[in-house]
Formats: structure tokens, C-alpha cells, sequence
């Protein structure tokens, strides 16, 4: 029986990722806003490796922390092991990387969601979303016969939407990690006119460490200098807990290999697209025959627990070829499984049925986020899930929403490639996708984002004020520098040969010398002086901008073409089928996807420039038609 229960401005559905960080942000915009889960345990929960960030994945994090989320927070405060990685290549590729101590990172967001004014917690399983009849949301109903009725509603399902797990020949009816599956939402999305396709993913044992042969592998240790996350956190030195690299043999592909008839993934069990960048084991064995040794990493679940994660060996083969193939494994020869792996198919939705505020486009007021939109992993579903929720704050409120631009930041990058390309298979991050990425580094995420974040009432003042701090900072520095003129005297010539640097012919700025490759803004410190006492950070980002003002200046120049196009918005009632000139594919893609502007049609896979010039043309006649 059904029963009115309560009334919200933003009802969340999952308590993953996205949704922790869309239940956030609308509850601190002073929306009220609810938040559904399946079970409380399972909130802001790590089925899979128990780390956050890593290549592209640590600029998403940064991004989200500047705008106001929780993650980089999140992870600062319950992290065994922080390493940099790609500091031999330059700063765009540098991404952060955390070990996560994942019952602490978990215990720990839940802690902060229960405390969260706006924000209630309620476990509950939603079974339907309901619409009037203009399909606007005005709800959602709960397995219990709750009616929770809301302005907006923001998807955040996880892969728990008819979550099935696959052992080899062995299959049930299962979410992530033991929880219970989301069996009827996926019917009720169906009855609504969405789009719904299979993806799979999966993860690798757990093992006992007491039966691993450290001495075999080779120990990882976390960075001696530890870089947070957070714009907001302050020294973070504490004891780290280290991770373990091994490989794989020949005995443990020969195992696959003789065991690949009952393997899921080949035997045709497994219908369902699984992430290209993330293959399993046996994937990469086969994809790759002659490589005879794969890298394992062994990363601890937790300080407090004997669990370590197998990194490389994700698998969903039988029980007993697991066993036996993770015992060919260096330094595993004595292995005890604590937890079985697995491959988990679940329901998710076409992407490009989505706006680029992450709203439907057929049901007004309902949001997507997360792995429900096609993706994979926590960081891009915490990307996504912050934008749902902003904008279903805004929404709810009467707003414009917030759309970032690929060359705002990551983010934007991520939800423009899933909602203009679309994904047919689930969705990574990848530096290579920013186009503009020596802008993008995770080191100004703050510099490009809090000010957006401030102004839509997500960033608190005190964040805010530490922002301008940051900011004022570096202007002041980096002023500094160019005001200070070195001069070819005897001691500067004999410093400068100490670093290999060639001889100075006359005056040039500080910050002009920084720019030979060999220096930098640290190691001309004996020809600074007076220079101020400022954070490693700040010291950092003046370093950076110095050394690469050119490259930079060069990417601001493209940008400023790029959102020529972006900035033509292109009318509602455009009908593509009328504009004559229009190719067929391109007219049925713009049709479909309906991009908001001319920059998005751009990307639109099927539509040339010829089209795009087309499309110009009509626009400019039709607005001097308008103004006639």
C-alpha cells in the first residue's frame, strides 16, 4: 500500500560515490535533501581496489574538492600510503594517487552525510520513479510503499540495478561485495522511455596476508612528502603502510590458458561489455600471448585487517582456477582466499540520453550520475554525481544550471565525452581525453574552480578565504620574481656554471632565468635572497606557471576558440531535418543528441565541419530572419 511520507527539494537514490558527493553538495546548497540507500553500510563503500586517484583520476579528485565535495577530504583523513605519480614526465601528467583504509574511508563519510544539515539518511530501497503527465519528476516510491515526493531526483545506482554476480559456470542474483540487488528500479526506468544496456565489471580476490611471501616482491613505500588531496588539509606526515609489486609466471598463464573454456568471458556466459582499461587476467593473457609476466600489485584493504587486494588479477574465473592460478603468482605460493572474484553485470543507461548538466532530456527534473551514465570508477562517479547534485539544487531552486566546459576542467572533459560520444563500453579517465590539459593540472583545480563553486553556494567562506589566500599568494610571488634582475656579475656566473647552466650576457628577471630547462624556482634560491617564507604549493604553482608561460599562453589562445564555439548556443526550436545541406547522419545525430551548442555538435561523432559550417549558416539566417 502506498503512503505519502515526506516532501524534499533533491531525493538521491544510491549511497556510492556519486551519490555520497550529490547528497552533499545539494544538502549544503540549503536544499533538503534525502538520500536513499540500500543498506547503510554500503555508503561511500570501495568494492573494488581500496584506492582513490591515480593517473587523470587525481585531477577529477582535486576538481571536486575545489568545487566544495568531500572525497579529497574524505580520503586525507583515512589514507595508509600517498605516493605522485608521473613526476619524471612534466606537470599535466602528475596525478596523485592514495591508499585508502576503506572501513575508515567509509565509516568516515558516513559519519559526515549523518551530521550534514539538508541531509537525510534513510535506508530504503526505491522501486519506482514517479512522473505527472508533462514526464517531470515528482517523486520516487520505496519497496516499503513510501511516497517521497521531490522536485528532482538524481540516479546515482552503482552497479546494483540488476546487479548479477558470475564465479565461472556459478551465477546469482547479487550487488557488489555481497549487498543486495536493485531488482525492480530498472523496469520502472524502462516504463519511462530510458534506455537501459548491460555492463560488466569485476575485481580480483582478497587474500590473507599472513600467507604472502613479502620477501619475494618488491616493497612500494608510500612518498616521503605527502601531497593532500584537499585544497583544505593542512601536514599530513604520518606512518604509511606499504603496498608490494610481483608478477605473474609462466605456470599462471599456461593455467588460464588450458582452463579458458571456463572462463565467462569466453565461453559466452558474459554477454555484457566490460572496461577496456581495466581487462581481467585471463583477458590480458589472451590479448597478449607473448608477454610471459604480468605486473601484480598487493595493496592492504585497510590497517585494521589481514584483507590485501591482488591489483592485475581481476577475475571471474572458476573458484578452483583461481586458487590455482593465484598460487603460481611470485611470493603467493602459500595463498589463502579470503574473498572469491567476480565479475558483476548491472543495468546502466545510454549516456547520450542525457543534457550536460546531467539531467534527462525526455524527464525533466531526473539526473544521472555515476556508473548508472556508463562509466567506471569511484573518482569519475564522484565527478559526476557533485554535477547531479548542483544542478538538481539549482533546479529545484529555478536556476540556470552549472555546465562545465572541457576546458574548465576534467570533469568537463568526462561528462561531454559520455553525453556527446556516448560509450559503448564503461568509461575511464584518461589524461590523453583533456585536450588542454597542461591548463587542467591537478595543482590549479582550486585556481579554476572555487570561484564557480563560491558563487553557486557550494564553497563555504572559510574554504574561500583560504582560496583567495592561495590565489593572492602566487600573483604576489610571481610578481616578485619579475621585478628581481639578476646580473652577469662574477658570483652568478660561477652559480650558474655550479648547475650547468651557460654564462648570463646581460640583466634578466628572475623569472626569466627560471625558464632555462635546467633551473627552477627552487634551485635559484641562492640568488634570491629576500625571498618570502610561503606553502610548498604555492612555491610549486610559481614554478610551474614561469617555466611553461609560453606552452600555456599557447593553449589559453586555443581555448579562446574554442569556447567561440561553445558560446553559440543553438536555439531550441531548431529543426536539423529542415536545415538543407545537412548530410543524413549528421542530421539524424543532431537530431537525437541535441547539442546545446555549436562546440558540442563539433564533437558529435558522424558530423564533418562542412556540417558544422551549414548549421552556422542557418543559425545566422534564422536570428536576422527573428530580428527582421
Amino acid at each position: 500500500m502506498e503512503y505519502f511520507s515526506d516532501k524534499y527539494d533533491v531525493i538521491v537514490v544510491g549511497g556510492g560515490h556519486a551519490g555520497c558527493e550529490a547528497g552533499l553538495a545539494a544538502a549544503r546548497m540549503g536544499c533538503k535533501t534525502l538520500m536513499c540507500t540500500m543498506n547503510l553500510d554500503s555508503i561511500g563503500f570501495m568494492p573494488c581496489n581500496p584506492n582513490v586517484g591515480g593517473t587523470a583520476k587525481g585531477h577529477l579528485v582535486r576538481e571536486i574538492d575545489a568545487l566544495g565535495g568531500e572525497m579529497g577530504v574524505n580520503i586525507d583523513h583515512t589514507f595508509i600510503q600517498s605516493r605522485m605519480l608521473n613526476t619524471s614526465k612534466g606537470p599535466a601528467v602528475h596525478s596523485l594517487r592514495a591508499q585508502a583504509d576503506k572501513r575508515n574511508y567509509s565509516g568516515r563519510m558516513k559519519r559526515v552525510i549523518e551530521k550534514q544539515p539538508n541531509l537525510y539518511l534513510r535506508q530504503v530501497e526505491v522501486v519506482k520513479i514517479k512522473t505527472d503527465k508533462n514526464k517531470k519528476v515528482c517523486g520516487v516510491v520505496t519497496r516499503n510503499g513510501a511516497y517521497f515526493r521531490s522536485k528532482t531526483v538524481v540516479l546515482a545506482t552503482g552497479t546494483y540495478l540488476k546487479g548479477k554476480v558470475i564465479i565461472g559456470d556459478v551465477s546469482y542474483s547479487s550487488g557488489p561485495n555481497g549487498f543486495m540487488p536493485s531488482n525492480d528500479l530498472s523496469q520502472s526506468l524502462l516504463d519511462l522511455g530510458i534506455e537501459l544496456r548491460r555492463f560488466k565489471t569485476g575485481t580480483p580476490a582478497r587474500i590473507n596476508k599472513r600467507s604472502v611471501d613479502f620477501s619475494k616482491m618488491i616493497k612500494q613505500p608510500g612518498d616521503k612528502r605527502i601531497v593532500p588531496f584537499s585544497f583544505m588539509s593542512e601536514n599530513l606526515d604520518k606512518a604509511q603502510v606499504p603496498c608490494y609489486l610481483t608478477y605473474t609466471t609462466k605456470n599462471t598463464s599456461k593455467i588460464i590458458r588450458n582452463n579458458i573454456d571456463r572462463s565467462p568471458l569466453y565461453n559466452g556466459t558474459i554477454k555484457s561489455v566490460g572496461p577496456r582499461y581495466c581487462p581481467s587476467i585471463e583477458d590480458k593473457v589472451v590479448r597478449f600471448p607473448d608477454k610471459e609476466q604480468h605486473q601484480i600489485f598487493i595493496e592492504p584493504e585497510g590497517e585494521d585487517t589481514n584483507e590485501m587486494y591482488v591489483d592485475g588479477a581481476s577475475t571471474s574465473m572458476p573458484e578452483d582456477v583461481q586458487i590455482a592460478m593465484y598460487k603460481t603468482i611470485v611470493g603467493l605460493e602459500n595463498v589463502e582466499f579470503l574473498r572469491t572474484g567476480y565479475a558483476i553485470e548491472y543495468d546502466c543507461i545510454n549516456p547520450l540520453q542525457l543534457k550536460l548538466s546531467l539531467e534527462f532530456k525526455n524527464i525533466e527534473g531526473l539526473f544521472g550520475a555515476g556508473q548508472l551514465n556508463g562509466s567506471s570508477g569511484y573518482e569519475e562517479a564522484a565527478s559526476q554525481g557533485i554535477i547531479a547534485g548542483i544542478n538538481a539544487a539549482l533546479k529545484s531552486e529555478g536556476k540556470r544550471p552549472l555546465i562545465l566546459k572541457r576546458s574548465d576542467g576534467y570533469i568537463g572533459v568526462l561528462i561531454d565525452d559520455l553525453v556527446t560520444k556516448g560509450t559503448e563500453e564503461p568509461y575511464r579517465m584518461m589524461t590523453s581525453r583533456a585536450e588542454y590539459r597542461l591548463l587542467l593540472r591537478q595543482d590549479n583545480a582550486d585556481l579554476r574552480l572555487t570561484e564557480m563553486g563560491y558563487k553557486i553556494g557550494l564553497v563555504d567562506e572559510a574554504r574561500y578565504k583560504k582560496y583567495l589566500k592561495r590565489r593572492d599568494d602566487i600573483e604576489k610571488e610571481l610578481n616578485r620574481i619579475k621585478s628581481i634582475q639578476i646580473t652577469p656579475k662574477k658570483e652568478v656566473i660561477d652559480f650558474l656554471s655550479s648547475l650547468n647552466s651557460s654564462e648570463l650576457k646581460k640583466s634578466v628577471s628572475l623569472y626569466e632565468l627560471i625558464k632555462r630547462p635546467e633551473l627552477n624556482y627552487f634551485n635559484v634560491g641562492a640568488l634570491d635572497v629576500n625571498r618570502p617564507e610561503l606553502s610548498e604549493d604555492v612555491k610549486e604553482e610559481v614554478n610551474i606557471i614561469s617555466k611553461y608561460e609560453g606552452y600555456i599562453s599557447k593553449q589559453l589562445e586555443q581555448v579562446a576558440q574554442f569556447k567561440k564555439l561553445e558560446n553559440k548556443v543553438i536555439p531550441l526550436y531548431i529543426e536539423y531535418d529542415k536545415i538543407k545541406g545537412l548530410r543524413i547522419e549528421a542530421m539524424q545525430k543532431l537530431n537525437k543528441i541535441r547539442p546545446m551548442n555549436v562546440g558540442q555538435a563539433s564533437r558529435i561523432s558522424g558530423v564533418s565541419p562542412a556540417d558544422i559550417s551549414v548549421l552556422l549558416i542557418y543559425m545566422e539566417k534564422r536570428a536576422r530572419e527573428k530580428n527582421l
